[in-house]
């Protein structure tokens, strides 16, 4: 099929310019004139882009997509925002479901409870056990029937990767934070094979839907109370119904050691010679989250003191990382803090960069720690949603950093002015898998219209506007800057290439800055077929 995309503007390598696309046999044949490439292909179909704009398809280097498709047929909590309307939804999700013999799902916001925490009294009315994800994946909210399921008491230790919150009188009162979440999460009912297709083929659904036509999955591997997603990538790939372009990032499990790379190395294999998965990735997570106070920090933490945690002994962690590197391995690392971030970035010294190493997230990272980037050849993982002034921001992770730490968040210009090379993702279902909604963010620092902080009252007011980037740079790191960390051959709009590409609604470059989020992926093409219209 030969098909002629015109009528528009283009994101190409060189940035946006008036042309048009041949594509034949689903590979990009030609970027220019329209009559030229018209007479080239005299038998051709047409796209008409109608004003809009043609871009690559964005390939997302850090999501959940299993997990977000198995949380979208739970109770969903991450379309609303507050208390009541979480306890609204539960009930409802509830009352549907009387059969099911646990509650669960998730997408709940630290910020929407006093001192970002629910108890479990207000899931008490309900006749099952409760088990409740938040939103950023790093606690879990359950009922005292879970609780009691799960034998937890005030005498329960916490695990050494996790806390268990506790009333005065010790009584665990209904949150457990990161390690303990398997308490309860290993409890739940397990999602089977078929399940989890089903979750795989909704949210590619979901992605094609937002022009997403590749992405890197953060964790391949059991965690949080998942099961392990690598079985239904090979059998996806397989069967040919998975389209999108994946790499699996297996997860590397912090109660083991240099032990478990030889089973790396295997679960590696095992995607040997799949068109559309790879699983050359490993997923290392350095520390926590700010607002649970898990995030590794340099310095104490103002007013309940504490630096958090590093999961992996910094010098196991330049040995483990060393040993990756040597086997080809891409190690893709999650730091939140700065000390994480420079843990992170010590254990790259003398690694090899053809393997493409990346640090995602970096909300925090002290400003000697910024130029190692390029230095050492890694790559900025950026989640650009994040950086806006937000209830959780303004009300559980400032107070807490103070400053100058809280002005060292989300360094995007600095990192840029030093030459890092970016890519970026959503860590979807923690926040919006929306690419365009992130390139709003990246370019404004302030809420996208429509997002559920968007009425907060300071949600227009920019968050460090001295680190914005411009819009080229942003959705840059969306194409090119993904495709190359996956190592796709997609990511550009020049001859050769796949014709992985998206038909915007219009043209974001010819909009207000703070109109970006209002764009639309209207077609997404895989090998230059439709696969969203």
């Amino acid at each position: 099929m030969t098909i002629l995309f015109r009528g528009g503007r283009v994101f190409t390598p060189d940035g946006v310019r008036e042309a048009a696309v041949l594509v034949d046999g689903g590979v990009i044949a030609a970027v220019g004139p329209e009559g030229e490439l018209a007479r080239r292909a005299p038998s051709h179909e047409t796209v008409d882009l109608d004003g809009g704009l043609l871009t690559p398809g964005f390939t997302d280097a850090h999501m959940h997509p299993v997990q977000a498709g198995l949380e979208r047929a739970k109770c969903d909590l991450s379309e609303v925002y507050g208390q009541d309307a979480y306890l609204a939804e539960i009930n409802a999700y509830a009352a549907g479901n009387p059969d099911k013999e646990w509650i669960d799902g998730g997408g709940w916001d630290m910020s929407a409870f006093p001192g970002g925490l629910p108890h479990r009294s207000l899931l008490d009315h309900l006749d099952r056990p409760v088990y409740l994800i938040q939103r950023d994946h790093h606690a879990a909210w359950v009922s005292t029937r879970a609780l009691e399921r799960a034998g937890i008491t005030r005498d329960t230790p916490d695990p050494a990767d996790g806390r268990i919150e506790r009333d005065p009188d010790g009584t665990p009162s209904g949150v457990l934070h990161e390690g303990a979440m398997d308490l309860v999460g290993l409890l739940t009912p397990r999602p089977t094979p078929q399940d989890l297709a089903a979750a795989l083929e909704d949210a590619q659904r979901h992605l094609f839907s937002l022009g997403i036509t590749g992405w890197q999955d953060a964790i391949v591997g059991s965690y949080a109370g998942s099961d392990d997603q690598l079985p239904t990538y090979l059998s996806a790939a397989r069967q040919g119904r998975l389209r999108a372009r994946v790499t699996g990032a297996l997860w590397w499990d912090r109660t083991r050691g240099a032990e478990q790379i030889e089973d790396l190395v295997a679960r590696r294999a095992s995607a040997e010679g799949l068109d559309r998965f790879r699983a050359g990735t490993v997923k290392i997570m350095q520390d926590g989250i700010t607002e649970n106070f898990t995030a590794a920090t340099l310095e104490p933490y103002c007013l309940c003191g504490g630096t958090g945690l590093s999961y992996v002994e910094p010098a196991k962690l330049k040995e483990y990382v060393a040993e990756l590197d040597r086997l080809g391995f891409q190690v893709h690392f999650h730091a939140i803090g700065e000390r994480a971030v420079r843990e992170a970035l010590d254990s790259f010294e003398g690694t090899d960069p053809a393997n493409r190493h990346h640090i995602a997230h970096l909300q925090i990272i002290e400003p000697s720690d910024v130029p190692r980037f390029a230095a050492l050849g890694v790559t900025a993982n950026i989640q650009p949603l994040w950086a806006t002034h937000h209830a959780q921001m303004d009300e559980l992770t400032l107070p807490y950093l103070g400053e100058p730490r809280s002005s060292w968040q989300y360094p995007f210009k600095d990192l840029l002015d030093h030459g890092t090379r970016f890519c970026a993702g959503s860590d979807w279902p923690v926040s919006s898998a929306d690419p365009l909604q992130g390139m709003h963010v990246a370019v404004n620092r302030t809420e996208p219209g429509g997002s559920v902080h968007a009425g907060y009252p300071t949600a227009r007011t920019p968050f460090l506007p001295g680190q914005r980037i411009d819009l080229a740079t942003a959705m840059a790191a969306y194409t090119s800057g993904s495709a190359w960390i996956n190592r796709s051959p997609a990511g550009a709009i020049e001859p050769g290439r796949p014709a992985d590409l998206v038909v915007l609604d219009r043209d974001p470059f010819a909009l207000p800055p703070e109109e970006i989020w209002t764009t639309r992926a209207r077609m997404t093409f895989v090998d230059g077929q439709a696969v969203h219209e």
